[in-house]
């Protein structure tokens, strides 16, 4: 009997961690400094809680190695003479891939015999060392664990403290009460255009992303108070980074799923000993299985495809080259009896970054990039016999970007960082929009332009730590537009004082703008002389003021509470020149804006947010978040009678609640079942109704802007589950998910237009429950 006791007790251990001796996987990675990004050498790495102790040091380019650990769940311990411990928490491995991960130490201010440094957990930190507020990162595992993600970053952040998706069910980003517009996205260092597919002109979501979770590393997602190096977003920016492809064996990569079917492929280069390559290549299921002669979506089949890929050379004495590059390519045709429409939306971006040490404290990195997009429209209309078809309307947005960026880091010393960059951007466009105009029943031009212009950025940041538990990140950003001589000059300034070794205090202000796109500087407007006049030429860039403050409490070494008030002063925001319309572009998400504009409006954005995170431990993880906050916009403030109004994004509140649990399973324990659950409560978006008896006189939709935004739709529900099994094998890992959106099927209420044929208002809703079914091997 005590035999087998004590054979039972191994067995339930082993399944605690999820680790089995038969089947075993690597660790791998690199240590540097987090100020310098130069390798560290003969670091100590030790596995946690291991007995016998397990432990390995870096080699002369900093990397480290643990071969032959059974998989499972670990936590790395990293330690280092005159730099602070860390611990990187909840790595996983299985059979079919080698984990790789990115550590970066910081240097202790204080000398050894004046302090002891105690390891802290890492998880959610910003990867940018110039942050302090209002900023955390987000792993793949992450996106791959979180009900209602669809494996996609962005729909993963809706989950955050603040951020509100999009109830039509695209992956837009709604911060603190700002329009999804004010996102800026960057791939490797560089500003990009929006990286979804079916992304309309203005847009910074879609309804599926270009980013594929199996090629991402970790990235940064900041919702206020930006440091300096961020120049071109009011709102939030999405800081994606992808991962280095392995550089010791070939590893694949395979999915198939609802969404689509992709392969990733990666593996060394022989071109040094540590250059890899990563690729990946996704086509549109739907439209696989339409050629197959297998109808799942009836005859309007979105079709889609994109492609990604990084490659990194690392050289002895040249420094360190990577080019990389993202492109998709999407389409969807529609037609019924008298009317069929085309839409056409296509992203890329190619890019090359060189990283060169001068010596122990200094490098200089320099990116050159190119950016492009393309998104076109047509609509035609049928009323007579034999069929034949009238353009109704077409448009026309492409845009090219090319960018040389420069930055320069230098280390004074353990206090003292510095960070300079600039960076030229040349902006190629052609653009052109036709408008039906139904009294007349001509069509008209309102947008046709091509030409180029330039913008021009800079920044500089200071990090200051006086003593281990102070930091200061002090700077500045400067950008010209030169196609209208607009520029902006913002400081920018985060604090952040750790109390104890569990609590800190944060706080951070900035002032940020953003350049909007080029096709609003070039409205027409057709005067009655017949002169064609362009009155948003010089439009002003957005302007905004963040004022935060926070506090933060490691509850457990897996247990933290986050909380932050927040200010945000709006102004020089572009509204309409009518002085009976309250048109403000803070209500618009997307879309080209048929608008006589100035820089008259104001807005502003108020709130306090509470984050509670266990992180992902003993099998189990929950976030539970809460956000209070009002949103506001004046279209004419120098008018005593115009009140702030409601924007359309002011919830009010919102609260999530995130949790999810795996059953380790199978005679050796090395499978896994996930079950995770999201649900999502907040206030409904603020509308303007439809005036009826103005609405049934035009015969299309008329708002009443008597009661601008003076409506509010009902409170927004919504319950995902995803339901995971993963299964390893000896030299492959294989995982089966079932993520079913809004599995309550609730159908909330997101917009409404007026229909002649019914003469009522007709509402219309989020879409129902949707299971989407994905299947992964990786080997």
């Amino acid at each position: 009997m005590k035999n087998w006791y004590f054979i039972l007790l191994g067995l339930l251990l082993v399944g605690r961690g999820m680790a089995n001796t038969g089947l075993t996987q690597v660790i791998r990675g690199r240590v540097t400094d987090s100020d310098t990004q130069l390798p560290l050498v003969g670091v100590t790495l030790f596995i946690e809680g291991r007995q016998p102790a397990l432990g390995t040091i870096t080699d002369n380019e900093g990397n480290f190695e643990f071969p032959a650990l059974p998989i499972g769940r670990y936590n790395v311990g990293v330690s280092y003479i005159g730099y602070e411990n860390k611990v990187i928490p909840n790595l996983l491995i299985g059979a079919g891939k080698e984990a790789y991960v990115n550590i970066a130490l910081i240097e202790s201010v204080e000398k050894l015999d004046e302090v002891v440094v105690t390891a802290r957990k890492v998880k959610g930190e910003a990867l940018n060392d110039m942050a302090t507020v209002s900023a955390r990162s987000i792993s793949v595992e992450e996106t791959q664990r979180f009900a209602g993600s669809f494996n996609d970053p962005s729909r993963l952040v809706s989950s955050y403290s603040g951020v509100m998706s999009d109830p039509d069910g695209n992956n837009d980003i709604i911060v603190r009460g700002n329009s999804p517009r004010g996102v800026q996205w960057r791939l490797e260092g560089v500003d990009v255009p929006n990286p979804n597919h079916f992304a309309n002109e203005g847009a910074t979501g879609g309804p599926i992303s270009i980013l594929n979770n199996t090629t991402l590393g970790t990235c940064d997602f900041f919702t206020g108070a930006f440091p300096a190096d961020y120049g071109d977003a009011y709102s939030g920016v999405f800081d994606v980074h992808l991962r280095k492809g392995n550089n010791k064996k070939p590893e694949y990569t395979a999915q198939l799923g609802v969404l689509g079917t992709d392969l990733t492929a990666e593996g060394p280069l022989r071109l040094g000993n540590s250059a890899s390559y990563l690729v990946n290549y996704r086509y549109s299921s739907l439209d696989l299985l339409t050629r197959a002669g297998i109808k799942v979506a009836g005859d309007a089949v979105p079709k889609f495809q994109d492609l990604t890929f990084n490659i990194s050379v690392p050289t002895a004495h040249a420094g360190s080259f990577q080019l990389f590059g993202v492109g998709g390519m999407s389409n969807i045709a529609m037609e019924e009896t008298d009317w069929k429409e085309d839409f056409a939306a296509d992203m890329g971006v190619l890019g090359m970054n060189h990283i060169y040490s001068f010596n122990d404290n200094t490098y200089i990195k320099t990116t050159l990039s190119y950016s492009g997009t393309r998104n076109v429209w047509n609509y035609y209309e049928s009323e007579i016999e034999p069929l034949t078809w009238e353009l109704r309307g077409n448009d026309r947005f492409n845009y090219s970007t090319y960018t040389a960026k420069l930055q320069l880091s230098h280390k004074l010393s353990a206090k003292h960082t510095f960070r300079l960059g600039a960076a030229g951007k040349l902006l190629d466009y052609d653009l052109g929009m036709n408008i039906y105009d139904w009294d007349k029943k001509v069509l008209y031009e309102s947008l046709g332009d091509q030409g180029n212009t330039e913008l021009f950025e800079s920044y500089a940041n200071w990090k200051y730590r006086p003593v281990n538990q102070l930091t200061m990140n002090a700077g500045v950003h400067y950008k010209y537009l030169y196609f209208n001589g607009n520029y902006a000059l913002e400081p920018r300034l985060g604090l952040r004082w750790q109390v104890s070794g569990r609590q800190a205090i944060t706080a951070g202000f900035g002032m940020h703008s953003k350049t909007d796109n080029i096709s609003i500087y070039l409205i027409r407007e057709r005067l009655e002389d017949g002169r064609i006049v362009q009155q948003n030429r010089d439009l002003d860039f957005l302007r905004a003021r963040h004022y935060v403050i926070g506090y933060e409490n490691r509850l457990a070494p897996n247990l933290n509470l986050k909380m932050e008030a927040y200010y945000q002063d709006l102004y020089n925001v572009p509204v309409a020149t009518d002085a009976e319309s309250h048109f403000s572009i803070l209500n618009e998400s997307s879309g080209y804006i048929i608008a006589d504009m100035d820089n008259s409006g104001t807005g502003s954005n108020l709130g306090m947010e509470l984050a509670l995170e266990k992180f992902f431990d003993k099998n189990y993880y929950f976030l539970v978040t809460t956000s209070l906050f009002q949103s506001k916009f004046q279209a004419k403030p120098e008018l005593r009678q115009d009140i702030a109004h409601n924007t359309r994004f002011n919830n009010n509140y919102i609260a999530n609640v995130v949790v999810g649990k795996e059953f380790p399973v199978g005679r050796s324990r090395n499978s896994a079942i996930g079950v995770n659950l999201r649900g999502s409560y907040a206030g409904g978006q603020w509308y303007t109704p439809i005036d009826r008896a103005a609405s049934e006189t035009a015969g299309y939709t008329v708002r009443d802007y008597r009661n601008t935004f003076g409506k509010k739709r009902e409170d927004y529900t919504r319950f995902d589950l995803k339901v995971s099994f993963r299964r390893n094998k000896k030299t492959t890992t294989r995982v089966w998910e079932l993520d079913i959106q809004n599995v309550s099927n609730s159908l909330n209420v997101t917009g409404d237009y007026w229909d002649p044929s019914k003469k009522d208002v007709v509402e219309y809703t989020q879409m129902g429950i949707l299971p989407v079914l994905n299947y992964r091997i990786e080997f």
